[in-house]
């Protein structure tokens, strides 16, 4: 038998995710933006070979997608396993979170390792 959540409990799952949602969507805004531009102009710049005209916007479009193709994929498990919309949607936010720092980390090494 199921038991009933409190208000309490459904509160604090949907501030979780949300505040959860917002900083993670923060920590990758910045990252899409430099690494669109970048890609962007190794793209239409003269002196990128063809293997750089591909590979570099590759690799930033995998380090962009990894965080929500992870966060879904945890948040699909929770549904299988039965549990509600709300409740499975805490550890998939979660995982979007931490998922986050990993773009966020390779721009920070970018620019510290920058000639």
């Amino acid at each position: 038998m199921r038991r009933e959540r409190t208000r309490a409990e459904r509160l604090t799952e949907g501030l979780t995710v949300a505040v959860a949602s917002v900083l993670s969507l923060v920590l990758l805004a910045g990252p899409a933006v430099v690494f669109g531009s970048t890609a962007w102009h190794l793209v239409t710049d003269t002196g990128t070979t063809t293997f750089g005209r591909l590979a570099a916007p590759v690799v930033f479009l995998v380090l962009m997608a990894l965080p929500p193709v992870l966060a879904h994929v945890v948040f699909r498990w929770g549904r299988r396993k039965g549990r509600e919309p709300l409740t499975a949607a805490v550890p998939g936010v979660l995982t979007l979170l931490g998922a986050s720092v990993v773009p966020l980390a390779a721009l920070c090494l970018t620019f510290v390792y920058a000639d």
